[in-house]
């Protein structure tokens, strides 16, 4: 990695754990996919800064943010926009969808069937989406991080396991560490990181920073 990369990779580490606390790992592959045009898939339980880190990185580099939530009844059309009738104008207008946005958060995303995972894929591998018929290129930079719970699986509706062609890294977000607990319930008072834990470097810094319980088993998505 050349100096100047190096740079940018710890400045952008540095300025997410100043909103994020912990996930390094995530936090890492995370830059991996803004900067390769990729995109990320997150197995953790919920309450793990998810959405926290894709705002986040959205700010960071000056982009919109849009999450979608992944319901069983989610159409193809609410992914990607539709057209609507204006009776003012008495003429078509389409409407963008959410996936009109620098970073998407498809939260849950095993939870809808497979047609509105197939919208979802085909932007994420063309970066761009047929809306009645005509191609519509997606901002730049273009970023998915999608999540799914590993604990619940009843009513989902699993991602194929050659999932797309589309880059995908798979990662394990991890359980709060003693570090994290301590930092979150400090915050408000102190408005500072516990002085164990670095500001500055993502890796791990003190043996405390151990998850008490094993993350869940993290499975790679390859092109």
């Amino acid at each position: 990695m050349s100096g100047r990369a190096r740079e940018v990779a710890e400045r952008f580490h540095r300025d997410v754990h100043r909103i994020v606390v912990g996930q390094d790992e995530t936090v890492r592959l995370a830059f991996i996919a803004l900067l390769l045009g990729g995109h990320l898939l997150i197995e953790g339980v919920p309450g793990t800064a998810k959405t926290l880190l894709a705002r986040t990185i959205a700010r960071l580099i000056g982009g919109t943010f849009k999450r979608i939530q992944f319901t069983p009844d989610l159409m193809p059309s609410d992914i990607v926009g539709t057209s609507i009738y204006e009776i003012t104008t008495s003429n078509f207008r389409i409407k963008e969808g959410p996936i009109f946005a620098n970073v998407v958060l498809a939260d849950e995303v095993n939870r809808a069937p497979a047609k509105a995972q197939a919208a979802l894929l085909e932007a994420m591998e063309e970066k761009q989406v047929t809306l009645e018929g005509d191609s519509r290129p997606l901002p730049r930079p273009f970023l998915v991080i999608a999540t799914q719970n590993p604990v619940e699986y009843e009513g989902t509706y699993p991602l194929p396991e050659g999932s797309t062609s589309a880059p995908l890294r798979s990662t394990a977000s991890p359980w709060r560490t003693r570090c994290s607990s301590t930092w979150f319930a400090s915050s408000r008072s102190r408005g500072s990181r516990p002085t164990c834990c670095s500001a500055r470097a993502p890796a791990p810094v003190c043996t405390c920073c151990a998850p008490r319980r094993p993350p869940p088993r993290s499975r790679a998505v390859t092109s």
